[in-house]
């Protein structure tokens, strides 16, 4: 055989279906996708934000601390940190009792209940809000059973914790469920056989694989309890000092011509936001250094 027949033969550019090259953008069009794609950015998230602190700030710094010092505010952010501090958690739970009965598990009705764990996204939250009202209200189907027995749901604590776990639980479920998928039932089904018991299996293997995604899924599902506002606004009733979170506070005095101090709470939602973005750009960084640790082995 010849030394012609020996030499490996030039590599050809990959070819598309149909014979076409596949060549990359030129810089040109580079440089204009990602010029266009900022400036996007910073007319619908840009200048919407630095708006916010402007108008905050715009009559000075007292006034911006008389606004959060307003004793309605406070009321307001102590509501908001509490229904998160109760939802958060109840989603939590949920999130990984349904993620792993869907990972691990085979049973009927297993395609049903990963479709009600998408509902949230798919329902309206004020149509969600007025589900609770029709159940729970005066008028309602259990309205009167629970006013006879000195239960208050609707227009009270109890209603919007409700309306929050519900626009809120599919956050953290699914982000563990493709974790829980992705490594199987291996890990587990080898501790069993070694003796170890079913929570001590939970807490050493399947709660370690997945805790990225879990912290993940928490801080998607606070940034959203927090600020949510159709189904709170709808259970709430919007009593002053009572029952408004932050953002049925924001939306009082806007409409009450309380600019300065709408959006000094505003800001604080802004900030929030921020801190949310910041946490889950870095959790997406530390997220996918894990997966690919894991995918390595």
């Amino acid at each position: 055989m010849s030394e012609a027949a020996l030499t490996p033969s030039p590599a050809r550019p990959a070819r598309r279906a149909g014979g076409a090259r596949v060549r990359g953008e030129s810089r040109l069009v580079q440089a204009i996708l990602i010029a266009i794609a900022l400036v996007f950015l910073l007319l619908v998230l840009g200048l919407p934000l630095a708006s916010v602190f402007v108008e905050a700030f715009r009559k000075g710094w007292d006034v911006y601390l008389e606004g959060l010092s307003d004793p309605d505010a406070l009321a307001a952010v102590r509501l908001t940190l509490l229904v998160a501090a109760i939802a958060v958690p109840v989603n939590v739970v949920f999130g990984l009792a349904a993620a792993w009965c869907i990972a691990k598990y085979e049973f009927r009705g297993k395609t049903l209940l990963t479709s009600l764990i998408d509902l949230p996204f798919s329902v309206s939250p004020v149509i969600s809000g007025l589900v609770y009202v029709l159940l729970f209200g005066a008028q309602g189907w259990f309205g009167p059973w629970l006013k006879a027995n000195g239960v208050e749901i609707i227009f009270a604590l109890p209603g919007i914790v409700l309306a929050t776990i519900f626009v809120t639980f599919p956050f953290v479920a699914r982000e563990v469920l493709p974790l829980m998928q992705s490594h199987g039932t291996a890990d587990e089904e080898a501790a069993l056989t070694l003796g170890a018991s079913g929570w001590r299996t939970f807490w050493t293997i399947t709660l370690p694989n997945v805790k990225w995604g879990v912290l993940y899924g928490v801080l998607l599902c606070n940034a959203r309890a927090m600020g949510e506002f159709g189904a709170v606004s709808v259970v709430s009733g919007r009593i002053r000092g009572l029952t408004t979170t932050m953002p049925l506070h924001v939306e009082i005095l806007y409409n009450e011509y309380n600019t300065v101090a709408a959006f000094a709470v505003a800001s604080l939602l802004a900030l929030l936001a921020l801190v949310t973005l910041v946490l889950k750009t870095l959790l997406e960084w530390r997220y996918a250094d894990h997966l690919s640790a894991n995918g390595k082995h």
